[in-house]
């Protein structure tokens, strides 16, 4: 039995409430209805309100900041554990444990509560009134057809100052276009929103990372030195997670209706560029003689940024892309997404509900 005065306690007594609270958000997570209304509705806003205000104003990332330090005390912990286990100081390095294992119980706790439990709030297919999300094979054409000959068009109305565009003018259309659909719908409610350039663009490029949020100051980051033509939409994207759009294709989905309402010419292009890869990759897995022919059909400047996009990432390709992707497919099926990395394909299934209610889908 542990005496009063043993080191041991304040650790161990701290992981034990940590699991419990955890135990307690999950219990709170499976009733969406109560996340909607309490959280995501109540608790999550106020976090905005003072997240987005202190911390968006700053022109550099201060969450990539708390990554170097967390990895940096996180390989310093890990290094003075084996150090104690070899000097055979068993006591220490079990203390030395349980506080990394409160340390990160804490961390988890932090990311539901200033973020996370979005995850688990209705879908957004409820909450934009968007439930017919059944299509067919001839939807999915109808629809692909119209996202193509719409980034044809948007594309060549873009000039050369357009694709010259700076990082801080392509921020500052993405968070007009949030605020203006902010504006037309209480889903969309955004305050203070911002987006900035990752400091560890030089990393998520061997990721195969376009963009990031950070829930721990609220921060939405991305891969400045991809083409200019992507920006714009992963920038919508990001600012959607940060809006409370959780989910991957949710946050896909808000970003390109972001970016399609907006009368930003290069932000415009960019939402249907996006659009239009997510559907021809779906009509590929349906139909892959009607994939072929609409490939034909898509001018040769989109063409060019197709392969010019394919070509930065294939610069980048290796395996610690593919070691990262396993750990972020399981980060996203722990956190109500049992689909994994697939989640982000399903942006096709809200798309199509969206277009059949703005207008019939020509069959």
């Amino acid at each position: 039995m542990l005496k009063a005065n043993n080191p041991l306690i304040k650790p161990f007594a701290t992981v034990l409430t940590s699991a419990l609270v955890i135990y307690l958000l999950m219990v709170f997570a499976d009733h969406p209805q109560a996340v909607e209304q309490y959280y995501s509705q109540g608790l999550y806003r106020g976090v905005c309100l003072v997240l987005h205000g202190l911390f968006n104003w700053l022109p550099f990332s201060l969450g990539d900041l708390v990554y170097i330090a967390t990895s940096l005390l996180l390989a310093y912990i890990v290094f003075r554990i084996i150090k104690q286990l070899f000097q055979r100081r068993f006591k220490g390095a079990l203390l030395t444990t349980l506080r990394l294992v409160a340390g990160i119980e804490i961390g988890i706790i932090v990311f539901y509560l200033f973020w996370g439990l979005n995850y688990f709030r209705p879908p957004a297919s409820v909450r934009l009134g968007l439930t017919d999300t059944a299509y067919t094979v001839v939807d999915l054409k109808a629809v692909t057809l119209e996202l193509i000959d719409s980034a044809n068009h948007s594309r060549q109305r873009l000039s050369s100052a357009d694709l010259a565009k700076s990082n801080d003018s392509i921020y500052a259309s993405a968070v007009n276009a949030v605020k203006h659909l902010s504006d037309s719908s209480a889903q969309f409610k955004t305050y203070i929103p911002g987006v900035k350039p990752a400091m560890l663009t030089f990393v998520i490029n061997y990721l195969g990372t376009s963009g990031y949020y950070n829930p721990f100051t609220a921060e939405a980051q991305i891969n400045y030195q991809m083409p200019v033509f992507v920006r714009p939409f992963v920038a919508c994207h990001e600012l959607s997670h940060q809006v409370g759009f959780a989910p991957e294709d949710e946050a896909n989905f808000a970003g390109f209706l972001a970016g399609i309402k907006s009368k930003d010419k290069l932000l415009r292009y960019s939402a249907y560029y996006s659009g239009m890869t997510e559907f021809m990759y779906a009509l590929r897995d349906a139909d892959t003689t009607a994939f072929k022919l609409f490939k034909k059909r898509i001018s040769k400047s989109v063409m060019a940024d197709l392969k010019a996009e394919r070509k930065y990432w294939e610069y980048y390709s290796g395996r610690l892309e593919a070691v990262s992707s396993i750990f972020y497919d399981k980060f996203l099926k722990v956190n109500n997404q049992p689909q994994g990395l697939l989640t982000y394909n399903q942006m096709i299934t809200l798309a199509m509900a969206w277009y059949k209610k703005q207008q019939p889908v020509r069959r």
